[in-house]
């Protein structure tokens, strides 16, 4: 992951500070580049007469942005790299550089993968219509559906898709897999996605039903886990970064599935609860916080709002709860939770804690949107 290889377009970010005559900019860098960071600050340095702060809290996406703190310290503009702009406002000028990545793993030790889950899709068009009070464990078996839900599947296309890094490889992969026999489709999300095909650890509101499998261009099991989560389809992944070709199993899946009921069961028997509010910009949900609140009351427990900008064990586990659940990145409580001593859980386990919603019907990924 050498300097040379990512391209930071730190010319064009020289150029418009130059333009803006701005004396100091902050630059934002995401935790896997951050090794990066000090030669960066130099190049920008050296090209242009602005100083350079950098931000050097973690930075998890573009809904982590630095806001006031900055605006504090005089800083004028941000640089955020590694994300693409969100439907939020940090209240600052803030400049977005994707980071794209030069690299273009071979296509075929993934084809086999591909393959088998091209057939799981045809089975499952081919399935009679079925009733919508079908069990998860039969929705499951005839559908191969990784959370046990009972979706609709008009086609059998290929989603492909990928993190910010390598979008812009999905046409020219498009070709190769179209040649290889596949229908693909790059999928167009919400507001909150800027690009065709991307996704990101909170939203993946691409995902229509004539998709019946997916592949994920990018590196690590973070986009993939939620995107497999949300939609529940059979899913390939293709790194970029080390050229390996591999998918997420059902049964990794089904171990996150096993934890997260686990964790529900548990929860079932807490009184009382703190309620995570995020205070960064693209993670704040003071109103599902607040409705949460308002549905353990229903129920006759407690629950208290806690807003943090950052979100750890020794934050939160001190306090005299007996479980946690979290309104701030959908990703802590799915990612993190092993790493707390009380339950950790997401608004839809609430929910279904409490016998407002039911398991049976299929995992819910919570999803900014």
């Amino acid at each position: 992951m050498d300097l040379d290889r990512h391209d930071f377009e730190v010319a064009d970010l020289v150029e418009r500070l130059k333009a803006d005559d701005t004396r100091l900019v902050a630059l934002q860098i995401p935790e896997g580049l951050k090794i990066q960071a000090l030669e960066l600050m130099d190049k920008i340095e050296e090209g242009c007469s602005a100083q350079v702060i950098l931000a050097a809290d973690p930075c998890y996406g573009a809904c982590d942005l630095v806001h006031h703190k900055m605006k504090m310290m005089g800083v004028e503009m941000v640089a955020h790299m590694g994300h693409s702009q969100m439907n939020i406002d940090s209240g600052m000028p803030t400049h977005f550089i994707p980071v794209t990545y030069e690299g273009e793993p071979e296509l075929l030790p993934l084809l086999p993968i591909l393959t088998q889950h091209h057939e799981a899709g045809e089975q499952r068009l081919g399935s009679e219509s079925v009733s919508t009070d079908m069990s998860a464990e039969d929705a499951q078996d005839r559908f191969l559906d990784a959370v046990g839900r009972v979706s609709p599947l008009i086609d059998n296309k290929l989603g492909l898709v990928g993190s910010i890094q390598h979008l812009h490889l999905l046409p020219a992969y498009k070709e190769k897999l179209e040649a290889a026999g596949f229908d693909v489709v790059i999928p167009t999300g919400g507001e909150r996605l800027s690009f065709p095909g991307q996704v990101l650890g909170c939203n993946y509101s691409g995902d229509d039903d004539r998709i019946g499998h997916y592949l994920f261009l990018g590196s690590g099991d973070f986009h993939p886990i939620g995107l497999v989560l949300h939609t529940g389809k059979p899913l390939a992944i293709l790194d970029p970064y080390t050229t390996e070709a591999r998918e997420i199993s059902l049964e990794h899946i089904e171990r996150i599935l096993r934890q997260r009921f686990g964790l529900i069961t548990v929860s079932q028997e807490a009184q009382s609860f703190g309620i995570l509010i995020g205070e960064k910009p693209g993670q704040m949900r003071r109103s599902l916080a607040m409705r949460m609140k308002r549905l353990l009351e229903k129920h006759g427990k407690k629950g208290y709002l806690l807003a943090l900008e950052h979100v750890g064990p020794e934050l939160i586990d001190f306090y005299p709860v007996d479980a946690f659940v979290n309104t701030a990145c959908p990703r802590i409580a799915i990612d993190d939770s092993v790493k707390y001593d009380k339950p950790l859980i997401t608004p839809y386990e609430l929910e279904v804690a409490l016998g407002e919603k039911k398991w049976e019907q299929g995992y819910q990924f919570d999803e900014i949107p």
